[in-house]
C-alpha cells in the first residue's frame, strides 16, 4: 500500500558518533540515488547522551567521505520515549542498544517497530555492527561494509513495503 506520509526510519547506536550515523547518510544517500527523498523522513540517535550535539567521529565522518558520504552535518542526539512512537522502523546496532530501547517501551506498544539493523543483512554475522570506537581504520572500513550492503537490503525491502 502507498502512503502519502514519508516512511519515517532511525539508526540508533551508543553514541549516536560512529555506527548510527553511518547508517543515516548511507541510507539517505541510496534514497536520494532512487529519487525517493520526499517519501522518507530519516534520522538517527544514541542510547547515551555523551556526545550529544557533536559531530560524528572524524574517522567515521573520513571512512564515510573515502565512499562518496557526506556526515558533517550530522549532530548526535540521545534516543528518547518519543522516538518510539515518532518512527515507523528503528534499527538498533547491536543487542545492547535494543535492549536499552525496548526498556523505555513501558506498555509494550512499540516493539514491532524496534528490530536489529543486522537482521536485514544479507551476511548478519552475529547479528551485531560491532563499535569501531576503540579500534583502528580496519574497524571503521568495515562497519562501511556492513552499513552499506545492509542499507540496500533496507531499502529494497521498505521499497516493497510501502508500494515505492
Amino acid at each position: 500500500m502507498s502512503h502519502c506520509a514519508p516512511v519515517r526510519v532511525l539508526f540508533v547506536c551508543l553514541g549516536n558518533i560512529c555506527r548510527s550515523p553511518l547508517a543515516e547518510g548511507v541510507f539517505q544517500a541510496a534514497i536520494d540515488k532512487q529519487g525517493l527523498s520526499d517519501r522518507f523522513k530519516i534520522d538517527s540517535a544514541g542510547t547515551g547522551a555523551w556526545h550529544a550535539g557533536q559531530a560524528p567521529d572524524r574517522r567515521m565522518r573520513k571512512t564515510a567521505l573515502s565512499h562518496g558520504i557526506q556526515l558533517d552535518d550530522l549532530r548526535a542526539r540521545q534516543f528518547t520515549v518519543a522516538d518510539l512512537g515518532g518512527f515507523d522502523h528503528i534499527y538498533a546496532m547491536d543487542a545492547h542498544n535494543l535492549n536499552d530501547m525496548l526498556s523505555l517501551d513501558r506498555d509494550t506498544a512499540f516493539g514491532s517497530r524496534v528490530s536489529l539493523f543486522r537482521d536485514l543483512d544479507p551476511e548478519p554475522g552475529d547479528g551485531q555492527v560491532p563499535d569501531p570506537y576503540y579500534g583502528g581504520t580496519d574497524g571503521f572500513e568495515e562497519v562501511f561494509r556492513i552499513v552499506d550492503r545492509t542499507c540496500e537490503a533496507l531499502l529494497l525491502e521498505l521499497a516493497k513495503e510501502y508500494a515505492l
